[in-house]
């Protein structure tokens, strides 16, 4: 079903962007792996490098961008070079995000609660406003937006990371309604709590009751991956517009995890 079909995933070197990657390159995709940073990092699962590798090796052609969604140009710049080393982008996956520094609003340092909003809103609307001409022009495209429950559940010390998640929702519904017309697919994903990088984050913060949950009770990321997969098909289009939950059961059967 993908086989030749290309994938731009922004933060694809770990977690969820990195296992969504390799599960379409199992079907043939050509994968754009996007990261901030092409260096070794201990704290990280993979590099931009390593990830691509993983992705060929998986069977699909992979190409590694090393890029900031934080700055419009890089993530202009990362949508050019794909067009021009595939053809085309025919779905376009805003993974990248970050909820560090986990803080009250009295403690927090607006420098960096100003980051984390460059990073998950503006970052991803940067990748939408300059893969839409080119999917557009390709007489369409799916575009899948990584939402959270935090969306809709305001949590301590997570002000900055609940605003712009629902931002995050809002921003696709409106997507959808501007593109529905010129055959652009518009969804978001609702993972629940997934064991990456993030999760440990979460919990050494120490702060409301996600910090509590066991890691045992994450789900791991290739459902989230999974469930991105069929977004990007037909078979999800009473969705459009809306946001997919991993929480409901009957998305879970739906996508063939229970």
């Amino acid at each position: 079903m993908f086989k030749n079909k290309t994938i731009f995933i922004t933060g694809a070197s770990r977690g969820i962007g990195k296992a969504i990657g390799k599960r379409l390159a199992q079907e043939g995709a050509n994968i754009i792996v996007t990261g901030k940073s092409s260096e070794p990092h201990p704290k990280l699962e993979g590099t931009i490098h390593t990830s691509v590798l993983e992705m060929e090796k998986a069977g699909g052609n992979a190409l590694a961008i090393e890029m900031d969604v934080r700055f419009e140009e890089q993530v202009k710049s990362a949508i050019e070079k794909a067009v021009q080393t595939f053809g085309g982008i025919d779905v376009l996956i805003n993974n990248a995000g970050t909820i560090d520094p986990i803080q009250r609003i009295e403690d927090s340092d607006p420098i960096l609660w100003g980051r984390l909003i460059d990073i998950n809103l503006k970052g991803l609307y940067y990748g939408i406003r300059y893969a839409l001409p080119f999917m557009k022009s390709n007489n369409g495209g799916t575009i899948l937006n990584v939402g959270s429950g935090a969306a809709s559940t305001p949590l301590e010390g997570w002000s900055h990371y609940c605003s712009s998640k629902a931002a995050v929702h809002h921003l696709t519904s409106c997507l959808h309604k501007e593109e529905m017309r010129n055959g652009i697919r518009a969804l978001t994903l609702s993972p629940g709590t997934v064991a990456t990088g993030m999760q440990k984050s979460i919990a050494l913060s120490g702060i409301n009751s996600v910090s509590e949950i066991p890691w045992e009770n994450h789900i791991p990321a290739h459902w989230p991956a999974m469930a991105l997969a069929w977004m990007a098909t037909s078979d999800s289009d009473e969705w459009l517009g809306q946001t997919v939950s991993l929480r409901s059961n009957d998305i879970r059967k739906r996508i063939g995890i229970e």
